[in-house]
């Protein structure tokens, strides 16, 4: 049954300039750069005065007040306009707190990367040094191109062939394949362009020793009972290949001593990660100093020529419709670039009274470096201090970084859980994980502590969890259960 009714309702919706501004606090200072270089190519008003030869004194461009706002951006649609309002935003480096970017070499300073071959080439080359036909050679090049980036052969053979007919018209059969692949797997790095992980572990046995018994067994442990051994059943590899816990020790050593990603061999040189610190605290005797890295205060400002469009429009005569829609255009360009550096500006002091807080909060924590003393704290905590919503907080603190003397963290490893303790005191499960951790340290790791027992050991500490909690905080640590932590 149709019914017309008529409702009423209170919506409260994010504006553009909230959205973009939202999504501006979330970017990183590594990413920063990139995101400031967009909006400069997509707005001519908008200018990098650290790019640019700037000639004309400071003084003809005034600073704008940080604390002014501009009204007459919500007034887009109008045909009156007021030149002073974009006369006065040069805005030159006008961030209070951060370090000057001026004279800060360090910031420009770019790592240096050795240039080698990369995975893919090197392999080409070893290629090329085979005595191969040009048929067999466009196979060679088909099944590296195919290899992905941990030097294994995933794809099966038959759709290399079709990739073969379609792209080369080469009509080619299996064992042809098959030969072409037996060789690339004979290069280097051992173990490249194997089809698992039992393959690429057999063929670095294979180049090993063969008269050793240890790589004799070594070679049929993977080939026979791979699944027992990464299930760690050391009991029943012991009865199956009639050896001792020496002789299955010395076996297993070998095993490990094997590369299972042979293509990160070549390519992981190249890959290096990079954390550029968006704050950094230093400690003057015993007084903690908060800086905002110079990347987050770019010496933006409007563009000197668009203000003069708007003088030259003040005093023409000429008020036709084309002025008024060149005007109108040079206008929205105005109001962006003024937004832009408005919000990159609001976006500095939201970081900064974010990171303030948090280093309050954790001010033992910041001072000695030992987890120990490091609070409880969650979002809400910080929330209230600084007076935002706890979805800001989040994003402040889910990806930025701040260098210390002892390290350099993201803010989302200070925020943690409380725990009571059996004298009633409140603790941060850090310093639960992190006694877990010792304890799974020290344990023997011929009989590790199942969760039960590492429950019980925490009891006696004072630490009253239950054992499901326990399981949590060690898959929180990547640490695996006790069967897979066994050694010999």
């Amino acid at each position: 049954m149709l019914k017309q009714s008529l409702q009423q309702k209170l919506l409260q919706k994010l504006s553009p300039q909230q959205i973009q501004f939202i999504k501006l606090l979330q970017v990183p200072t590594v990413s920063l750069d990139a995101r400031i270089k967009e909006e400069l190519e997509i707005n001519p008003a908008l200018e990098d005065t650290s790019l640019t030869n700037m000639t004309d004194p400071k003084e003809e461009y005034p600073d704008q007040d940080p604390g002014e706002t501009n009204k007459d951006e919500q007034s887009s649609d109008s045909d009156d306009f007021n030149v002073d309002d974009y006369l006065q935003d040069d805005n030159i480096n006008d961030y209070g707190g951060s370090r000057s970017r001026g004279g800060d070499d360090e910031e420009h300073k770019e790592i240096p990367i050795a240039v080698q071959s990369s995975f893919f080439e090197n392999l080409s080359q070893q290629l090329d040094l085979l005595d191969l036909s040009e048929r067999d050679l466009m196979i060679g090049q088909q099944i590296i191109g195919s290899l992905d980036d941990d030097g294994y052969l995933r794809r099966p053979i038959e759709s290399l062939i079709d990739d073969m007919a379609f792209s080369q018209n080469v009509i080619a059969e299996e064992d042809e394949v098959l030969s072409v692949l037996e060789k690339i797997q004979q290069f280097d790095p051992p173990g490249v362009a194997a089809r698992d992980l039992q393959e690429c572990l057999l063929i670095q046995l294979n180049k090993k020793d063969q008269d050793s018994p240890t790589i004799k067994n070594a070679i049929q442990l993977i080939e026979n009972h791979l699944e027992e051994f990464t299930r760690k059943h050391y009991d029943k590899l012991e009865r199956t290949l009639n050896i001792n816990s020496e002789e299955l020790k010395a076996i297993i050593d070998e095993i490990l001593k094997l590369n299972p990603k042979p293509g990160d061999s070549g390519a992981s040189t190249n890959k290096q990660m990079h954390v550029i610190p968006d704050f950094h605290i230093e400690n003057n005797d015993g007084v903690l100093t908060l800086t905002l890295n110079a990347r987050n205060a770019p010496e933006l400002r409007v563009s000197r020529s668009y203000q003069e469009m708007f003088q030259h429009y003040e005093k023409s005569d000429q008020k036709d419709k084309k002025m008024k829609e060149a005007v109108q255009f040079v206008k929205q360009k105005l109001d962006s670039a003024k937004w832009f550096i408005d919000a990159i500006k609001q976006r500095q002091h939201t970081l900064l009274k974010t990171m303030n807080a948090i280093m309050n909060y954790q001010y033992e924590y910041f001072l000695t470096g030992d987890d120990r003393n490091l609070k409880p704290m969650i979002l809400k905590d910080i929330a209230d201090r600084v007076d935002m919503d706890i979805s800001t907080v989040s994003r402040v603190a889910n990806s930025k970084y701040v260098q210390t003397e002892f390290g350099t963290f993201l803010l989302k490893s200070f925020f943690s859980e409380a725990i009571q303790t059996q004298s009633g005191e409140e603790v941060s499960n850090k310093e639960v994980k992190k006694i877990l951790e010792e304890c799974i340290a020290n344990e023997d790791k011929r009989k590790p502590l199942a969760d039960e027992k590492l429950t019980e050991v925490l009891k006696e500490k004072g630490y009253p969890i239950a054992r499901r909690t326990v399981a949590k905080y060690r898959e929180a640590m990547n640490i695996p259960v006790a069967r897979l932590r066994k050694e010999l």
